[in-house]
This record gives structure tokens, C-alpha cells and sequence, in this order.
């Protein structure tokens, strides 16, 4: 589970944001709505997290960040090749950010045990990387990393308690590469639980990285996966009996690359296509619909429910900005109570997303005070993250109403630019 997520100087997150997913000291649903995790620095983690903002308030940022630290993670050892400048883009309205590196830092529950990793980076190199890992109350510092300003090299520190080559890893660390990506391409058996957690655990959809419908296709080609996909419809009050899927040939390009001769070559090719059909029955009669013949709420939660039913059963992490642009407020509730239902989330899996719904404030039981967070702007144009429990509210306070008057930050202010007042 994540415990917390820290990023500095990326896009409009100027000063360190943090992202907490620990449970506050607030009794109100803990039996659904928290995790036990059975250590002390953090006894209750978050099934799940919200974020408010205005457009162009940063909370898509928040979201991008801890993308493109699972992107540099999972690629600097393979995709990135020696001398390659990332596209990791630091606070650019004052000239100071600009020149400063962009830090990120991620604390995760694995297995009962807590690590803490981060690093800081430039477009042209790491600068410095670390990972603690807490086997008991005080930490293990497995290894870290500095740049040596005077001579231009790395600096390592290692602890006995990382086993393998790490001499060996070291060397093979280029500047624009990190350790632990490396050393787990070289068969780091310590070191690869905390690169497929980056991997495996994290799932994040954005414009960067939108739905995919395959993981939905492949579990309705199966009976058991079909079944779990029709009661997830059924929970969300959509009249869905089955779904059959008919695959078949048709005539289609690839394109095929000769590295040697430097051509490009278009070959056409069958390839399969999928045909959904969805049998809807009601108590007069009975119909079968296409795909195009369903709503838009109902593509996109179909298309959601094959990620969201292997994130639920394997305890795994959604991140999802703006969850309200593809699905109904009712269905977005539906999806977080799924969350919030041990019986359904036994394994600790968490939702975290962003969205412009206000109405999800003021439904009862839905989230814990502790669960919601406000992104805006101050006068630098810098995003700030604010947890709504640092504004106190009271306990029956209309959290909807309070936001929308501003009370909490977050929210678009508009004054005469757009032409409506004198």
C-alpha cells in the first residue's frame, strides 16, 4: 500500500507536496474505510484519497509526478540510452526553480515492510537516490547515492544488509540511470520487490496513459473473469445479463521496421477484432446491443472494470485523474464504496483520483474527513496541496457548500475577465 508520495520543482509543484495516505487519529469508519497495517509510524493507511482543484490547479500534476517517477524507475536501465537528456520539466516562473533539480520520493507497505526511496534528478542525470527500509523501528539505509561536485563521479554508500555484486551494480550505473533500476536488470533479488512495485502495483491512467480496454477483453473471454465483469455492472444498476465477445480476421497494416537498410516497410496483415455484444433483460422482454448501441458511462465502466476487479482481488493501487469526466457521480461512488468494502477489498487495495464532482463531499460515509485534499495556486503561480483536515472542519459541516464558498482553496476564481460583471 502507499503510505505517502513527496514531489518538488516538477511542472507547477514548485515547494515539496506531499501526499499522506495515512490515517489520521479519527475513529469514523476505520473498520471500511482504513487498513491495519500492524506498524507503529503508520497503524491505519487509506483505502482511498480524493483531489479537488480548479482546472490548471495542479492536481493533474500531482498525478504526472508520481508517473514520471514509475516512468524513470521501470526505464532509465533499459529505454534511456547513455547521454540521453530526460524531459522531466521543473518549476520554469522563477529563475531559481528552473536551475534546481526535481526531487521525488515514495514510502510504501510491502509484505509488512515499510521502504522509503527517492531520488533527485536534472534533464541531464541522477544527482542523488537512497533507500531505507524499515525491518524494525529504525531504518536500514540499504544504499545511497550522491554526486561529487568536485570530481563529477558518484559516490556510494552501501549497508551490509543489501546482499549481491553491489560493485558490480555500481559500475554498471550510468549518470543518467538509477541504481536500483540497474542493479534489478543485473538480477538484484533484494532490490526487485521494490522495482515491481513500480512496475506491478501501480496502475495510473491520465491523458498520458488512458484506458485500454484489453484487460476487460481478456477477462470476458474468460467464464469466471465474464461473471466478476456482470455483477460489477449489475452492482452499478446497469441491466446487463452477459456479454459475448466474437472474434474475428480482418484485413489490417503493420509496420515493419528493417534496422539494417533503414527502411520502413507497410505490410498488410489480418489481424483479430472484437466484437462485444451485451444481453440486456428486463421483465417484458429481452435484447442484444451493440457496443456503440451503450452509453459512454457504460463503455468507460466496462472498460474500467477488468483493472479495477485485478486491482481489488491483487491489492494494488488505481490512480486516476479526474475520474468524473468518463463516469456518472453514481458510478463513482459505486467504485469508491467497492474500495471501501473489506469483504470485496481484502487485500489493502487503494483508489486515488482527482476530480471536479463536489457533489461526493456532502454523501454521507463516503470519505473520511482525512481523505480529501484541495490543490491551488498561490500568487507564483505554484500549486499547493492542502488536506481538508487542516482547516478543522466540524464534524457535521456541509463540506460541499464550505468548498464552493471557497472555504477550503481549490476552487477557479472569476472576476470581470470574463465580461459577466460591471
Amino acid at each position: 500500500m502507499l503510505i505517502e508520495f513527496r514531489a518538488k520543482n516538477f511542472r507547477s509543484l514548485r515547494d515539496e507536496q506531499v501526499l499522506s495516505l495515512v490515517a489520521s487519529k479519527d475513529k469514523s469508519l476505520l473498520d471500511t474505510h482504513t487498513q491495519a497495517t500492524g506498524i507503529n509510524a503508520a497503524p491505519a493507511l487509506l483505502r482511498s484519497a480524493v483531489i479537488y482543484g480548479a482546472n490548471a490547479s495542479g492536481k493533474s500534476n500531482l498525478i504526472k509526478a508520481l508517473q514520471y517517477m514509475r516512468g524513470v524507475v521501470i526505464e532509465s536501465a533499459t529505454a534511456i540510452q547513455p547521454g540521453q537528456p530526460y524531459s522531466v520539466q521543473p518549476f520554469r516562473l522563477d529563475m531559481e526553480s528552473a536551475k534546481q533539480p526535481t526531487e521525488f520520493e515514495v514510502t510504501f507497505l510491502l509484505d509488512g515492510v515499510r521502504y522509503q526511496y527517492g531520488f533527485s534528478m536534472t534533464s541531464q542525470r541522477i544527482l542523488s537516490e537512497y533507500l531505507l527500509v524499515y525491518k524494525s523501528f529504525k531504518p536500514q539505509r540499504w544504499f545511497e547515492r550522491h554526486l561529487d561536485l568536485e570530481t563529477g563521479k558518484d559516490v556510494y554508500e552501501f549497508s551490509a544488509s543489501l546482499k549481491g555484486p553491489k560493485g558490480v551494480w555500481e559500475g554498471a550505473t550510468r549518470p543518467n540511470s538509477l541504481f536500483l533500476s540497474m542493479a534489478v536488470q543485473l538480477n538484484s533479488e533484494a532490490l526487485r520487490p521494490i522495482f515491481d512495485w513500480f512496475a506491478n502495483q501501480l496502475l495510473i491512467l491520465n491523458e498520458l496513459n488512458p484506458l485500454n480496454m484489453n484487460v476487460s477483453i481478456q477477462k470476458l473471454k474468460q467464464v469466471e473473469g465474464r461473471r466478476e465483469i456482470c455483477n460489477f455492472l449489475s452492482a452499478a444498476d446497469i441491466s446487463i445479463a452477459d456479454i459475448d465477445i466474437v472474434t474475428r480476421k480482418v484485413p489490417g497494416q503493420s509496420v515493419h521496421f528493417d534496422l539494417a537498410g533503414g527502411k520502413t516497410e507497410v505490410r498488410m496483415e489480418e489481424v483479430e477484432e472484437n466484437q462485444l455484444r451485451f444481453h440486456h433483460v428486463t421483465d417484458k422482454g429481452k435484447a442484444i446491443f451493440e457496443l456503440a448501441d451503450e452509453s459512454g458511462g457504460t463503455r468507460s465502466l466496462l472498460f474500467l472494470s477488468g483493472a479495477v476487479l485485478d486491482i481489488l482481488a491483487n491489492g494494488r493501487i488505481l490512480v486516476i485523474d479526474e475520474l468524473d469526466t468518463s463516469l456518472h457521480t453514481l458510478l463513482v461512488r459505486e467504485l469508491v464504496r467497492l474500495f471501501h468494502t473489506p469483504e470485496v477489498n481484502a487485500n489493502g487495495a487503494q483508489l486515488i483520483f482527482s476530480t471536479h464532482d463536489t457533489s461526493l463531499l456532502d454523501d454521507p460515509d463516503l470519505f473520511r474527513r482525512d481523505q480529501i485534499w484541495f490543490v491551488e495556486k498561490d500568487r507564483d503561480q505554484a500549486s499547493q496541496l492542502v488536506a481538508l483536515v487542516e482547516f478543522s472542519p466540524r464534524k457535521n459541516e456541509a463540506l460541499e457548500r464550505g468548498y464552493l464558498m471557497g472555504r477550503y482553496g481549490g476552487i477557479p476564481f472569476i472576476g470581470n475577465t470574463l465580461g459577466l460583471g460591471h
